[in-house]
């Protein structure tokens, strides 16, 4: 993190939205599990529901600019692999400041590995793993809209 004004604002933002554990409403669900494989629409089933929120604005957002329907489901899972930590949002904003100490905030690091390891298991499209990766030619538009 280069912890620039911009980067503190950003993270202060995401932390205030993550203490409301409300899930998305019915019409947001809607739409996300019409991007998702039943297989994808599981694995976004077992995200915190703040995270679920949270990656229903980043992938309209990605969708405005690829609406592909792999792009979409790999936006909407891009934080999937943060299930594998087992972090609840205090135990990840010590993760994000001391980094990744102890299997659990190494798991938060590596969330990214870990989600696409998991769509890929779960028979998603190439496209899907790969952006869940943070590669392929929307990582950049999902990276920004995951910053702002």
């Amino acid at each position: 993190m280069s912890g620039t004004r911009a980067d503190v604002w950003h993270l202060a933002r995401r932390f205030w939205g993550s203490l409301s554990s409300a899930p998305p409403g019915p019409a947001d669900v809607e739409w996300a599990q019409a991007h998702l494989t039943a297989a994808e629409a599981e694995m976004w089933g077992s995200m915190a529901p703040q995270d679920r929120r949270h990656s229903i604005v980043v992938a309209r957002c990605v969708a405005a600019t690829e609406p592909g329907r792999e792009v979409v489901a790999g936006a909407l899972l891009h934080d999937v692999g943060k299930t594998a930590s087992g972090l609840n949002t205090w135990e990840r904003v010590v993760a994000t400041l001391v980094g990744p100490r102890g299997v659990r905030f190494e798991r938060y690091h590596d969330h990214e590995r870990i989600g696409s390891d998991m769509a890929a298991q779960a028979g998603s499209d190439e496209v899907t793993v790969a952006l869940i990766r943070g590669e392929g030619s929307a990582a950049p538009i999902l990276r920004a809209c995951d910053d702002t």
